[in-house]
């Protein structure tokens, strides 16, 4: 399996309000549930109307598309970061799931992936950590 690292440096937040207008980077998360908002972006784009917000965070992919059918794939990758003792925060789009790590954690995350056979990709070519 494949790992893509973002270079983006990202922001974890909750909002006041519903947000009005999305225009929070090339990168954002938005959740709502019946108890709050929550917004997940580049750091640089962090709207004015949070009332909280943890600042630190980077980020990677898992790359391609995954299919509903696979399973486990996200437990794993959590397992082998608890394991590290690196604590996730994770959003899934249609195709794929974002892990994001504290920045002072993202090497050794990436390491620890890497050590249990996941291709780290860094602007599409592997590398080792």
């Amino acid at each position: 399996m494949k790992i893509q690292p973002l270079n983006e440096n990202f922001s974890v937040c909750k909002l006041k309000s519903a947000p009005v207008r999305p225009s929070f980077g090339s990168y954002y998360f938005i959740g709502s549930t019946d108890a709050e908002y929550s917004l997940v972006c580049e750091t640089s784009h962090v709207p004015e109307e949070v009332s909280v917000r943890e600042d630190g965070w980077k980020a990677f992919r898992i790359q391609g598309t995954l299919d509903f059918s696979l399973i486990g794939i996200l437990a794993k990758i959590a397992s082998i970061l608890a394991e590290a003792e690196i604590g996730i925060f994770v959003v899934s789009t249609f195709d794929t799931d974002y892990v994001l790590v504290k920045a002072q954690n993202f090497r050794r995350a990436l390491k620890a992936l890497e050590d249990n056979g996941y291709d780290i990709l860094w602007d599409g070519e592997a590398v080792n950590i």
